[in-house]
């Protein structure tokens, strides 16, 4: 086992705080650009039992549509999937009621041509949301959702999660029902094994509620039926695809602690080790059940006398990897930081630890999952909004290949590539020439025309970088192993080229991240932000002062106040 020193921790924690500042620029983005629109994480609670009448505006949206828009609510970024919603107006009739899972079908089919952020919500999308606004419409589309979403598409979880997350959070009455006309528990999961894709909905459905419903909610929602129900939905009579939402719904419950002891006291990590052992299983579906298994191990439902992966796994061979200290807050990494993987409603994404400035440069992914990722090449410029559905491709400093929407992403504008959709098993292939300025996507071998529209805007400092719609998964080659279809072009790899130290090659838990930075002395008077440098800069006009100037040069708008800076100036006193 590899100890990280002192050294090792002061590093961990400067780059944790680096992802920090650019996250305290992302809440702000988030507050001003998203003005009106249900995002993951803004509501802990369940919303006022008070009854919603058919008739009645519920009297928050009465004061959004109240709020004159300005410049910077109409400016909203692009999502690469939710569209942005679109409320009713004072005067503007309640749509008729159609039928629910024709609406939801519907969704589905139409889900893949929402790539532009100037686009009208479907019809059928902005009908589920009103509907959803009253209990019993509520109800409705939840039970749609679980009888109607079939097995085989692709999106079709992800679908669950996008319209269950924009619509309004769910009274404890409506919960209370939804459990009922359920009635789960162990002897409904051994129900109806040859309809695997209601208990897939079902488990997706039940992940997705415990993500938004956090606290006392959550906790009155993980009845003992459902955890039984999740449980026995775990053993290996279970469709692999039942397995995988179950532990992923288990996974969103014990975000609350109260949850996580629960369930840690079922036993559960016993079977769990069993499914660990399908990590690198060759059926795709069944890797992913491995792969979210030894996270949980390793994360959430520790197992006594269980050595964690990152103490076991062989990297001395890996000189690149995803890098764990550049990485939005929800995505997985495996422990040799070649794997990720996102569970979160959230549009996570991650770059490499190996940044290139010239020559020609090649590495390959594996889709695991056939659904949305965009993938390809960014420089440090290019932001994370997870939240806010940016990602690689969505700005001007980097460009990303689609394969299932068949899209090449760039600043946020995508265009069409004339490559078939991927599926599970495909090799994507990623070269950057820096001499002809150039970048060149690849499908199993077969290329895209160039790609040269990057170029305007950056010239160096490329890291391959990738991000994830929910319950996606991919695997990167650097060039540790051989290439399944290497261009005909003589190229470099990062992992011949980059070198990480044994400390850098590791991928902490979460909870032994948490426990390195609880270590970290503060010194009086230094940086609120850092945490290293001292407070020696103050913010003008707002006149705040606990920053460092090389923190306050980061910003664009106060972390304490949110208003926007103009100047930054050095306090003299402070400096020794």
């Amino acid at each position: 086992m590899i100890v990280p020193s002192s050294l090792d921790v002061l590093h961990l924690s400067r780059n944790l705080v680096q992802g920090l500042l650019q996250t305290v620029d992302q809440h702000t983005l988030c507050i001003t650009g998203s003005l009106g629109t249900s995002k993951m994480g803004n509501s802990c609670v369940c919303r006022d039992d008070s009854g919603v009448e058919d008739n009645i505006e519920p009297q928050n949206q009465q004061a959004e549509n109240s709020v004159a828009p300005t410049s910077e609510s109409r400016i909203r970024p692009r999502d690469p999937v939710r569209p942005p919603r679109r409320g009713r107006g004072p005067h503007e009739p309640r749509r008729k009621k159609q039928n629910v899972d024709g609406l939801v079908l519907d969704t589905l089919a139409v889900i893949r041509t929402l790539v532009d952020n100037d686009q009208e919500p479907p019809y059928s999308m902005i009908t589920l949301h009103e509907m959803a606004e009253t209990d019993d419409g509520w109800l409705e589309v939840v039970q749609s959702l679980i009888r109607v979403i079939p097995l085989e598409d692709p999106l079709g979880p992800a679908v669950i999660t996008l319209l269950l997350d924009e619509c309004p959070l769910p009274t404890k009455d409506a919960l209370q029902k939804l459990t009922e006309i359920l009635r789960l528990n162990r002897a409904i999961a051994c129900q109806d094994a040859c309809n695997p894709a209601k208990h897939r909905n079902t488990a997706a459905v039940l992940g997705c509620l415990a993500e938004k419903l956090a606290g006392p909610a959550s906790i009155g929602l993980l009845s003992p039926g459902i955890l039984e129900y999740l449980l026995e939905s775990l053993n290996f009579q279970s469709h692999p695809t039942v397995m995988l939402f179950a532990l992923i719904a288990l996974e969103k419950f014990a975000q609350t602690s109260e949850n996580k002891l629960t369930i840690s006291e079922s036993s559960i990590s016993d079977q769990l080790l069993r499914l660990e052992t399908w990590m690198n299983n060759s059926d795709y579906l069944k890797r992913q059940v491995g792969f979210c298994a030894q996270w949980s191990l390793d994360n959430l439902f520790l197992k006594e006398g269980r050595q964690f992966t990152y103490e076991k796994v062989d990297v001395s061979n890996i000189n690149a990897m995803l890098n764990s200290n550049d990485v939005s807050e929800y995505l997985k990494i495996s422990p040799h930081g070649l794997e990720a993987r996102c569970d979160a409603s959230s549009f996570e994404s991650v770059r490499c630890t190996f940044c290139v400035d010239s020559g020609i440069w090649y590495y390959e992914v594996t889709v695991v999952t056939s659904g949305v990722m965009q993938i390809g090449w960014a420089t440090k410029d290019s932001k994370f909004l997870n939240h806010e559905g940016y990602g690689i491709g969505d700005d001007e400093y980097s460009c990303a290949y689609d394969g299932c929407r068949q899209l090449i992403w760039y600043n946020a504008r995508s265009k069409p590539h004339s490559h078939p959709c991927w599926k599970e098993g495909d090799t994507i292939g990623f070269l950057l020439d820096l001499q002809k300025k150039q970048m060149v996507f690849y499908l199993n071998g077969n290329h895209l025309p160039p790609e040269k529209q990057v170029f305007s805007s950056a010239i160096s400092g490329f890291f391959a970088a990738a991000s994830f719609m929910s319950y996606q998964q991919c695997e990167f080659n650097f060039g540790a192993k051989p290439f399944k279809h290497p261009p005909s072009v003589k190229f470099s790899t990062f992992n011949s080229h980059a070198f990480l130290t044994p400390e850098e090659k590791i991928i902490l838990p979460r909870h032994r991240r948490l426990a390195l930075l609880k270590q970290v002395s503060i010194r009086e008077n230094c940086c609120t932000l850092c945490c290293d440098e001292m407070a020696d800069t103050e913010l003008r006009p707002c006149g705040h002062s606990d920053l460092c100037m090389d923190c306050a040069l980061q910003l664009e708008t106060c972390p304490l106040c949110r208003q926007d800076i103009k100047t930054r100036i050095r306090l003299i006193s402070h400096i020794s």
